[in-house]
């Protein structure tokens, strides 16, 4: 017994160092976008176009990656301003990072024409030196890390960076097509082109197969993560690195960028945030917003997974019965409801087939 458990630790002991090395090759010094070199043979562009921002919004730290322009304020005093913008409003956590290579393989696809944003959820970042997690203490009486703190964030967000003539396409993945249909119904002045929603997490969520899982969880035992998040909240970025990598060896064709934005979540603030957020989707996400589906229909992709444990295939189903005109699709490609972790690239080019003609027509 006790060979076989030294044997054991030895073994642990190894594929945490071997995880650790090919951590320090993605985060050495002077390789910092290393990751993303490995994603795409087109990868240098990362570098030349990302943009990584830290804002308040509604008083609360926001993180924006973009590709195009940076201020569409200013942009469209120029001479042949964007008339589209792409905006991807993410599930949760809503880190920005998850969504590197769908943004760039869209931006991509259209020859950059279009600048194509992610904006993350309020909260679900860490602070940068020179910031805080909130601009001021009477932030958090507004409840703006709650889901329809979230809702109301997006929308103070597009009212605030975006020209009021500028069309929209919105991609929504999980949580975030719940969000997508609140915009669309509190602010129906907006100029939306296309709404694609990606595995969309929109009604009954607490009694979904994950949902029974994570309610739990989400609702009575969340305080008991904080300990262990920010005791590896301490460890060095390249040890939190390697450990990220060793969780995620099983998923054949891992997008590297995932490491370096799973890594960037490790902080009790950010995990504390997203749990709250998620404990208010259990209890507030039930019944499907038919009406405003209705209203939409002509607006709306749906995108279900075959193997999706957050909407399985009966909520696919439901909507084809209750919406046998609108354009609802069922995955036929095993993709995973957290596509992004190796199928970024393969669902963008999907996206872009089903957004090419409403883009075509608006030049005419």
């Amino acid at each position: 017994m006790r060979r076989r458990l030294i044997a054991l630790l030895k073994t642990r002991g190894r594929n945490v160092l071997a995880a650790q090395k090919d951590a320090d090759v993605l985060l050495a010094p002077g390789r910092a976008d290393s990751a993303e070199a490995m994603c795409s043979p087109k990868s240098e562009s990362f570098r030349e176009d990302a943009s990584m921002e830290h804002i308040y919004c509604r008083g609360a730290l926001t993180e924006l990656l973009k590709y195009g322009p940076k201020d569409l304020h200013a942009a469209a005093k120029t001479f042949n301003p964007p008339r589209v913008l792409i905006l991807i409003i993410p599930g949760n956590p809503g880190v920005v990072g998850f969504y590197k290579t769908f943004m760039w393989t869209l931006y991509q696809a259209f020859n950059r024409q279009y600048p194509v944003w992610t904006i993350g959820h309020a909260g679900h970042c860490a602070p940068p030196d020179s910031m805080d997690m909130v601009e001021d203490a009477s932030v958090m009486e507004e409840d703006v890390f709650g889901l329809n703190g979230q809702i109301e964030h997006k929308l103070a967000f597009l009212s605030e960076h975006v020209p009021r003539d500028t069309h929209l396409v919105l991609v929504g993945h999980s949580i975030g097509c719940y969000i997508i249909l609140q915009i669309m119904k509190r602010n129906p002045e907006l100029k939306v082109i296309k709404s694609v929603l990606l595995f969309p997490v929109i009604e009954r969520m607490a009694c979904s197969p994950q949902g029974q899982v994570m309610t739990p969880v989400l609702c009575r035992l969340r305080y008991a993560v904080y300990l262990p998040v920010f005791l590896l909240s301490l460890l060095p970025e390249k040890l939190k690195a390697g450990l990220v990598q060793l969780a995620l060896r099983n998923v054949y064709s891992l997008d590297t960028t995932m490491i370096p934005a799973t890594v960037s979540l490790i902080n009790v603030d950010c995990i504390g945030n997203a749990m709250y957020m998620g404990s208010q989707e259990m209890s507030l996400v039930l019944e499907r917003d038919n009406s405003t589906i209705r209203q939409h229909l002509n607006k709306l992709i749906f995108y279900y997974g075959a193997t999706d444990h957050w909407c399985p295939v009966q909520y696919y189903c439901d909507m084809r019965r209750d919406f046998p005109e609108g354009d609802i699709r069922l995955c036929e490609r095993g993709l995973r409801h957290a596509f992004v972790l190796d199928a970024g690239e393969e669902m963008a080019n999907m996206t872009t087939e089903w957004i090419r003609d409403d883009l075509r027509r608006l030049k005419q």
